[in-house]
């Protein structure tokens, strides 16, 4: 499928396009500002873009109003068919997050309910208790997501809620030509919800994608049970920045035999080095000189590789208490640097090799600082060797090699020396 031999690109979508933090009703196409990035996004070599929330809600997208209306911050439906169709044009894939757990309080069905009570005819696409109270002082309680009050959860047993929901899909795919869904929180979605989702958007697109937003491990059940394509790598997230700050490579060696070895064995997970929900990886690292090496990693290891808006030039950001804002910055115009031309050579070579997309892993050398390893499948041998060492470091390979990043022929030595805190993607001749 397209899916595992992309790359993808995130957008936080309303900070992105310098949206207040609240919904004020009012209407500004932001969104077209994208217009001004399709160029770029090309030339990188993206074949993907996912978008947090767009949709109308009450503050951070994840609070929906309305999912059937892009979000007034961000402009109108006609404003988002424009900048689907010019990506498309482009060749590149769109995804949306789909907020399925829960929803806003200004939602129009819990709007409803607290205009009309046990009169309304909404109050069963909720779990309320009208003997009880909210912290909102509602006079009657409700379920909230994980103790989230401005965050209503949704009775998804409630076959018009269902029916709602699964409308809502079929006008993103029919006005928007969307081409798959990030599932949020889909490990407090129903099991039996998200296969029902996933036959449904197959019956409208063969080829529709479906991601769930997985925090921890041994969730092999959302292959198995809810038919997802894929599930987020935070246990692979977490085992490249703590292996790269701790000189530890025993660890990241461990959980990509744990993932694609044990748990998620014919599966492919979705990898990155930083999203919106944590720090920026250039404030993760403790060593700015690693900060390439990281995506050497990523582009080469098993996984669809995704790259969060800006880390690709290096933007900071750390979590703030009660905000995540400075993980999530406006952007006005792409600001390319070195990192950046090194990425898109990375994600040039990538997007020509089916080895690094979706072949065969083989560890080969394996130390606290270096990492050596293949990727192979029936067409070809990629040999990957990283060295974070501040001394160079010699690898045995008795091979014919071509050096993918610099072009340079490697003839049969049977010594290579890696330099210091280099990462190298050879091919076999």
């Amino acid at each position: 499928m397209w899916f595992n031999e992309s790359v993808f690109y995130q957008i936080y979508t309303l900070n992105f396009c310098g949206a207040p933090r609240a919904n004020d009703g009012i209407v500004e196409h932001r969104i077209l500002r994208l217009n001004d990035f399709m160029d770029y996004f090309e030339d990188l070599g993206i074949n993907a873009i996912y978008f947090n929330p767009v949709f109308s809600s009450d503050h951070h997208g994840y609070d929906t109003r309305d999912y059937c209306k892009i979000d007034e911050r961000l402009g109108t439906n006609e404003d988002f068919i424009e900048i689907c169709k010019n990506l498309h044009d482009r060749g590149m894939r769109v995804v949306l997050d789909g907020v399925f757990n829960h929803v806003g309080r200004g939602f129009f069905a819990f709007q409803d309910v607290l205009n009309n009570r046990e009169n309304s005819q909404y109050k069963d696409w909720f779990r309320i208790d009208f003997n009880g109270n909210s912290p909102y002082d509602d006079g009657f309680y409700y379920e909230g997501w994980e103790g989230h009050y401005e965050l209503v959860k949704l009775n998804l047993d409630y076959p018009d809620v269902q029916n709602y929901l699964l409308s809502a899909v079929d006008y993103w795919i029919d006005a928007f030509d969307i081409d798959g869904i990030r599932l949020d929180v889909a490990y407090s979605l129903p099991r039996w919800f998200m296969a029902m989702l996933k036959d449904h958007c197959r019956q409208k697109k063969a080829d529709f994608f479906l991601l769930g937003e997985v925090l921890g491990d041994n969730a092999g059940y959302m292959f198995s049970e809810a038919h997802l394509d894929s599930i987020t790598d935070y246990p692979g997230f977490k085992g490249l920045w703590s292996s790269f700050n701790s000189l530890n490579m025993f660890e990241m060696a461990h959980t990509i035999k744990r993932n694609y070895g044990e748990m998620y064995r014919g599966q492919t997970l979705f990898s990155f080095v930083d999203n919106h929900d944590v720090e920026r990886i250039a404030s993760k690292l403790t060593d700015l000189e690693k900060l390439p090496l990281i995506y050497g990693m990523l582009f080469s290891l098993p996984g669809i590789p995704c790259i969060y808006y800006g880390s690709e030039w290096g933007q900071t950001g750390k979590k703030e208490q009660g905000s995540d804002d400075s993980l999530r910055p406006e952007f006005t115009k792409p600001m390319p640097n070195d990192l950046t031309k090194y990425i898109k050579k990375l994600i040039s070579i990538r997007n020509q090799s089916s080895a690094l997309q979706k072949g065969e892993f083989k560890e080969l050398v394996l130390t606290n600082k270096q990492f050596v390893f293949e990727r192979n499948d029936q067409q070809e041998r990629i040999i990957v060797a990283l060295n974070l060492d501040d001394q160079e470091f010699t690898i045995s390979l008795n091979e014919n090699l071509i050096s993918l990043i610099d072009q340079q022929e490697i003839e049969n030595q049977g010594q290579i020396i890696l330099k210091p805190k280099t990462i190298h993607y050879f091919k076999v001749k």
